[in-house]
């Protein structure tokens, strides 16, 4: 399309305009002007964005093509509404800011055939979303969605490929020319994010999902990508204990209401501070549909499986494994630490698929009842496919026994049936006060802001994966999946290698990076519950460690990122009332020497206790360094990373 253009509404940053003859086209700009949205109703609506003299996304097709309809195909505009917003959201569970500015400029297209498109422009990304009214029928079938998008030569496209819809969003992220990515290579999750040539990054992911199936990406080979999306399922047959087979599908990717707003698109747009501070899934999502919220608690959880549920050693006087007297270890060494919540994994029941008879040499009422004695909550894990044969009444016997959580674990589809699975299942638990963790799941797409008892998501190539989760894929989260969301990471090792060294299997479990490193993650990982995922016995052996790790906060009033390069290291810190976390991390290349300004820091002197790689760290990962000491906001923080390093500090005011 023709570049130049002009802007007729320069107070409201909203215009119209035509460019010669052709389509005409429809602008927004954001608050401070530094995005623009121009929006073109030709023989398929799209739009494109530009900062300034640059455009950072060329174009974007969008369409939905209904079984006896389409949207935005040779889209006729009858009117046109404009908005503007400067709000504030309160996250019930701000895992990176209890305040979050909602300021943006919005045009909703409305065209003839009953639907309309709504454009939103904040100063930090874009969205559209497409928009259903319909007097006449009840429901309509989306056969395809059309997002076609074309971005600037030079693009890198930092990607989460998968060969099939069925997928638990855990592979290794890839990275590749964009120009490189063909028709015939693997598909992408969400979020993308696309390094440009100029420096300006775009994360590309969706939110306020509902009733409706979640969007993966693919190459076209020339510079861009297209949506596609899984179909509805409609016949299934068996597949073991936690799973099912798709054995029909039907014709149309969701059969959904025809009056409705369908899902943002959005795209975070800037530098890396702007991706990693950027907070558009919850700004786009519905508000909390949960009235009374002050039963939903974040919190950290010791937790068995990781480490095989084998405590040892002189106070260990009993066989460890899944059984009472273990489980009561687990309590207690939570209780020590003041660590609100242990997770019981597989094994807890007699069988996987019946939800109401406990093992017997668990006795799950009684670790419910022991654990209440000494304040630690129980979350207990089940596959999704035994919380749907049991549906009507589980939630509802969890809160009697005194549950407070579920972990729900193998989901691997993101179809509409299962979209809509995940809401039920948060809908009925909220009913019942029951928290959720969702393992073997896709990415946060809104719903744990509409149902805060969401407390996390798995889908990342996280701990559980051993040695093949690496520090040189972990540095790319916080950009990445981090960035849209909750995160069930899993972290917490005790035993650290660096990776030509690595051997390692449980009970002995593992981790590659440097202690530090593990130490670092929990400050800069983004979760409503979070794992303490190694031996008790060997947070016994490692007091300062575990003292350290267990105070972590999972809630943060505000979120600074201090230095990065996307994909080698990142330095963030984290303000919870008036102590500040700071943590480093970086990947396997060479060590890294960060000098950072502790300007964040308020007037007066803090106390700073600081845990950083020893000498020896490149080599042996479990070396590492305690220090304390006080500084105030004219101090620099020196950071001195290993490869596959980290450096973590709480810093409090002096005297606290």
């Amino acid at each position: 399309m023709n570049k130049k253009y002009l802007s007729l509404s320069v107070a409201t940053a909203l215009a119209v305009i035509s460019v010669g003859a052709k389509a005409p086209v429809y602008t927004v700009k954001s608050p401070s002007g530094n995005l623009e949205i121009l929006a073109v109703a030709g023989d398929t609506l799209s739009y494109s964005v530009v900062s300034g003299a640059t455009t950072v996304v060329d174009d974007i097709k969008i369409a939905m093509l209904l079984s006896d309809n389409n949207y935005g195909i040779n889209p006729k505009v009858k009117k046109t509404v404009r908005d503007s917003k400067r709000d504030i959201c309160r996250p019930v569970v701000p895992t990176k800011f209890s305040e979050v500015p909602n300021d943006y400029n919005a045009i909703t297209l409305i065209f003839n055939g009953g639907y309309s498109v709504e454009f939103r422009a904040f100063d930090d990304g874009v969205a559209h979303r497409f928009i259903s009214q319909s007097s006449k029928i009840d429901s309509i079938n989306v056969v395809n969605e059309i997002y076609d998008v074309t971005l600037p030569l030079g693009t890198l496209a930092n990607l989460q490929q998968c060969n099939s819809f069925k997928t638990s969003y855990e592979n290794v992220y890839s990275h590749m020319p964009l120009v490189n990515w063909r028709p015939t290579d693997e598909m992408s999750t969400l979020p993308v994010l696309m390094q440009e040539a100029d420096g300006v990054n775009a994360l590309f992911c969706e939110t306020d999902l509902t009733d409706y199936p979640a969007m993966f990406l693919k190459g076209d080979g020339n510079n861009g990508f297209s949506a596609l999306f899984p179909k509805v399922p409609v016949k299934f047959g068996y597949d073991g204990d936690r799973s099912v087979k798709i054995l029909e599908e039907a014709p149309y990717i969701a059969r959904t209401s025809s009056n409705r707003s369908f899902p943002w698109r959005y795209i975070a747009i800037g530098s890396d501070a702007d991706i990693y501070q950027q907070t558009l899934s919850c700004r786009l999502s519905t508000p909390s549909l949960v009235d009374d919220t002050s039963w939903i608690k974040p919190g950290a959880a010791s937790w068995e499986w990781w480490n095989g549920a084998t405590p040892y050693g002189p106070d260990v006087n009993f066989e460890s494994g899944y059984n009472l007297d273990t489980y009561k270890y687990f309590i207690d060494f939570a209780s020590k630490f003041g660590i609100p919540y242990i997770i019981m994994d597989e094994g807890w029941a007699m069988t996987t698929t019946d939800p109401y008879t406990p093992n017997p040499k668990v006795d799950v009422h009684e670790i419910v009842r022991y654990g209440r004695e000494k304040g630690v909550g129980v979350f207990l894990w089940l596959t999704w496919l035994t919380v749907e044969n049991n549906f009507e009444s589980l939630f509802k016997t969890m809160s009697d026994w005194g549950v407070k959580g579920l972990k729900i674990d193998f989901m691997d589809r993101s179809d509409q049936w299962m979209v809509n699975f995940y809401e039920r299942v948060v809908r009925e638990a909220a009913k019942n006060q029951i928290m959720v963790d969702m393992h073997g799941s896709f990415k946060p797409a809104g719903l744990e802001i509409r149902y805060p008892n969401l407390m996390s998501y798995e889908g990342v190539r996280g701990m559980e994966q051993m040695g093949g989760c690496r520090p040189d894929n972990t540095v790319y989260l916080p950009f990445m999946r981090n960035a849209v969301g909750p995160m069930d990471y899993t972290p917490g090792a005790m035993i650290s290698m660096q990776p030509e060294h690595y051997r390692s299997e449980r009970p002995n479990s593992a981790s590659i990076g440097t202690r530090a490193y593990q130490m670092a993650l929990f400050p800069l990982f983004e979760t409503g519950i979070q794992m303490l995922a190694d031996n008790p016995t060997l947070y016994y052996r490692n007091p300062d460690c575990t003292e350290y790790i267990a105070s972590v906060p999972l809630t943060w009033d505000e979120t600074r990122l201090l230095d990065a390069k996307i994909g080698q290291y990142v330095a963030v810190a984290k303000r919870h009332g008036d102590t500040w976390w700071v943590s480093a991390i970086c990947d396997n290349e060479s060590p890294v020497e960060l000098s950072v300004p502790a300007s964040f820091l308020g007037e007066g002197r803090y106390d700073i206790e600081w845990f950083e790689d020893g000498i020896n760290a490149n080599n042996q990962a479990m070396d590492y360094r305690h220090h304390t000491g006080t500084i105030d906001n004219q101090s620099t923080l020196s950071m001195k990373l290993a490869r596959n390093g980290g450096w973590t500090a709480r810093i409090a005011p002096a005297g606290n």
